[in-house]
C-alpha cells in the first residue's frame, strides 16, 4: 500500500486563502496542524487553553505568529459561539480535549465535560452560525470497544470505553452521528451547507509532545537526564505513528468536506487513520527504537498489576481511508520515531522558536515529498 494523498498541491488548492478555526491550536497535534495549516496559507484561528506545562511545542516553536489565537474554554458555550461568529470559518478541525488516559482516572467528570459536551457545544457553535463550512472532529482509536482482538477495528464497529477517557471519546462519536443525522444530514447538505465527519487515529509521536504519562515524552525526559526509561506496559500493542501521519488525513478529509468541494455528502463519515498493520508495534519496540536513534540509553521494567487499566492490544483498520480517500501511510514506525529524535536534538541543542518552527516545516515538506 503506498500513498497516493494528500498531494501538496491539493491542500495548497484546498486551504490557501480559507477560514480554518482550530480548536485545541495550543496542544501537541494542534500546533502541528497550525503550522501546517500557516504553511498553505490558511487564515487559522484557534481556539483552545494556554499550553498545558511547559516546555510546550506551541510556545517553544512560536505557534501564535501562525494564527489568531483565542485562549479559553470549549466547555464556555457562549464564548466559543461568540469567536465561531467572529471567525466565520469555512473548515474546522475539532482537537480541544482532554486527551489523557491516566488523567480520566482522576478528573473524569472534567474529561467528560471537555471532550462530549465541549463537542456539543462546538458542533451547535458552527449551528447557529448558520453558514456553509466543513467539520471534522477528531476522537481516538480508544472510541472502540475493545476487545483486545490482534486484526484492526473498522469504522462500524461498536463504540465504548473501559476508562473515562475512551468512554468520552465513543460518547464523543455518538455526539457526533446525532448532530449529523439531526441537524447536519448529508442527504439536506444543500440546505443547512454543513458537511460533518469524524476521525480516529492512534498513538501519535513526534517533536514537541511533552505530556505526562505519555512514552515518547517519558523516554526523552529520561534519555536527557541520562536515566533508565520507566516502561508501564512493554508488551502493550498500539498503532504508532508520526504526527504527519493523522494529520494528513484531517486535512485530506477536511479539503473533500470544503465549500464547494465535489461529492461532499459522501464524505460525511468517521474515518480511521493508522499506521500499517506491521507497524502496530509493544511499548518496548517504541523504546528499544528510540534508544537506538537517540545513541544511547537504557529502559527498565515499571509494570504495576495495581495500576490503572490500560488496552493491551489495539490496532486500527484504515482500509477505508485508502479505498474513499486515497490516503496511506508513508512514514515507516521507525522513520517516524527518527524524525521524532531529530527534533528533540534540535530543541535539546538550543534551536529557538523560528528555527523549530522551521524545522516543523520541513519534516512536512518531506512527509508530503514522499
Amino acid at each position: 500500500m503506498s500513498g497516493l494523498a494528500p498531494t501538496a498541491a491539493e491542500l495548497s488548492r484546498a486551504y490557501a486563502g480559507r477560514r480554518v478555526l482550530v480548536t485545541g491550536h495550543t496542544g501537541f497535534k494542534g500546533s502541528w496542524l497550525t503550522l501546517w495549516l500557516d504553511s498553505l496559507g490558511a487564515e487559522v484561528t484557534g481556539y483552545a487553553l494556554a499550553p498545558a506545562g511547559s516546555p510546550s511545542l506551541y510556545v517553544a516553536a512560536g505557534v501564535d505568529a501562525a494564527c489568531t489565537s483565542v485562549l479559553a474554554d470549549v466547555r464556555d458555550a457562549a464564548n466559543l459561539a461568540a469567536v465561531v461568529r467572529e471567525a466565520r470559518p469555512e473548515l474546522v478541525f475539532h482537537l480541544a480535549a482532554q486527551p489523557l488516559v491516566r488523567a480520566s482516572y482522576q478528573a473524569p467528570v472534567e474529561t467528560l465535560e471537555t471532550n462530549v459536551l465541549g463537542t456539543a457545544h462546538l458542533l451547535e457553535a458552527v449551528r447557529a452560525a448558520g453558514a456553509p463550512c466543513g467539520v471534522v472532529v477528531v476522537t481516538s482509536d480508544k472510541c472502540y470497544e475493545n476487545r483486545e482482538w490482534a486484526w484492526g477495528y473498522r469504522e462500524d464497529e461498536p463504540m465504548g470505553g473501559f476508562d473515562p477517557y475512551s468512554m468520552s471519546k465513543g460518547a464523543t462519536e455518538l455526539v457526533v452521528s446525532s448532530w449529523r443525522r439531526s441537524f447536519f444530514p448529508p442527504a439536506r447538505l444543500a440546505s443547512h451547507g454543513v458537511a460533518l465527519a469524524s476521525a480516529r487515529a492512534g498513538n501519535v509521536v513526534g517533536g514537541g509532545d511533552w505530556a505526562e504519562d505519555r512514552i515518547v515524552p517519558d523516554a526523552i525526559r529520561a534519555l536527557a537526564a541520562g536515566r533508565p526509561i520507566p516502561v508501564r506496559n512493554p508488551r502493550g500493542v498500539r498503532p504508532w505513528q508520526h504526527v504527519l501521519e493523522p494529520l494528513g488525513g484531517y486535512l485530506l478529509l477536511g479539503a473533500r468536506l470544503a465549500p464547494g468541494a465535489p461529492a461532499r455528502a459522501a464524505h460525511c463519515e468517521a474515518f480511521n487513520f493508522g499506521p500499517r498493520h506491521e507497524d502496530a508495534r509493544t511499548v518496548r519496540e517504541v523504546v528499544e527504537t528510540l534508544v537506538a536513534a537517540w545513541g544511547g540509553g537504557a529502559w527498565e521494567d515499571r509494570s504495576d498489576p495495581a495500576a490503572p487499566h490500560e488496552a493491551g492490544v489495539l490496532r486500527l483498520s484504515v482500509e477505508k481511508a485508502w479505498a474513499r480517500l486515497g490516503w496511506a501511510p508513508r512514514w515507516s514506525f521507525e522513520e517516524g520515531l527518527r524524525r521524532t529524535v531529530e527534533w528533540y536534538r534540535a530543541h535539546a541543542a538550543g534551536a529557538g522558536a523560528p528555527a523549530l518552527a522551521e524545522l516543523c516545516r520541513a519534516q512536512i515538506r518531506a512527509y508530503l515529498e514522499r
